[in-house]
């Protein structure tokens, strides 16, 4: 097994999956002021020069980024409102910025038919679910017709699992063990856990993505040097790893990726990690 260490350097394909925009319709005055502290050298100036989609670009070439996801979300209990239209128009024409958008059971009475107008119509290539910040199970039959959509239109589900800082959250909502019936009912639908479990079911995330060929781990929040003690064996299973930032939240893109790439994987794990696994689920 070859271990790829801290001299050696392989510059592939690199995917963030997990990006927000930095200029939501509105946030809640908690979420605000915890942004605020990830970027004490001024977070209303950073996310204003970066709301230019040109500039952001710019950002994801400094970062080493190749293409990254970008994430509506219509969570108004909990953390704010980023609607489908504005990801929608900041990724148009921008091969680089790969749109999801969010379609919640508590909004939509025919999720399936609004998705597939979404990426049939507007060009989404992924939806984003936020179960602990929207209240509603994973398992829930009101989102069967959406994943039913989405395992027809080949395009990957990004769920929120595990924990929240936020006010509104629930934490009950976020077990990755609820995708187990979603995974076998639907068993060619791409399921990417964000998160994975954070900070209360990690063992529930790696047990799924070991145990299901369609459920997928992302890294997104997650502190590099912690991994391997979160996830003891993940070495057996980077080929269901994906990288995620959780940008402009953790604006350390390259930082995280680095790290990663010292941990004690082979060359091919941390490719799978960084980009590979990313790739083929998002059919680039």
């Amino acid at each position: 097994m070859t271990i790829l260490n801290n001299n050696q350097e392989s510059h592939k394909l690199r995917i963030d999956f997990h990006v927000h925009l930095g200029v939501y319709t509105f946030h809640h005055p908690w979420v605000t002021e915890w942004m605020k502290g990830a970027h004490p050298e001024g977070y209303e100036e950073y996310i204003q020069r970066y709301n230019d989609p040109g500039a952001f670009e710019e950002l994801l070439t400094a970062e080493e980024v190749d293409y990254a996801c970008v994430l509506a979300e219509l969570s108004y209990i909990s953390t704010g409102l980023c609607t489908n239209e504005q990801v929608r128009d900041f990724c148009k024409g921008r091969p680089r910025l790969i749109p999801f958008c969010d379609i919640s059971p508590n909004i939509y009475t025919n999720p399936g038919e609004v998705l597939r107008r979404k990426v049939e119509d507007e060009g989404f290539r992924g939806l984003k679910l936020y179960p602990t910040y929207q209240h509603f199970y994973l398992n829930d039959r009101r989102l069967y017709p959406l994943y039913q959509a989405a395992q027809e239109l080949d395009i990957p589900v990004l769920i929120h699992t595990g924990s929240s800082v936020f006010e509104g959250s629930r934490l009950k909502y976020g077990d990755p063990l609820h995708l187990d019936d979603v995974a076998g009912d639907f068993p060619k639908l791409k399921l990417v856990m964000a998160h994975s479990g954070r900070g209360v079911w990690y063992d529930h995330a790696y047990f799924m993505a070991k145990i299901h060929s369609n459920v997928y781990m992302e890294l997104a929040g997650l502190p590099p040097a912690k991994l391997m003690s979160y996830f003891p064996d993940l070495a057996r299973l980077t080929n269901k790893v994906i990288f995620g930032s959780d940008w402009p939240g953790m604006p350390w893109i390259k930082r995280n990726m680095d790290a990663i790439s010292k941990l004690p994987l082979t060359v091919e794990g941390v490719e799978n990690i960084l980009g590979g696994n990313a790739a083929k689920i998002l059919r680039l």
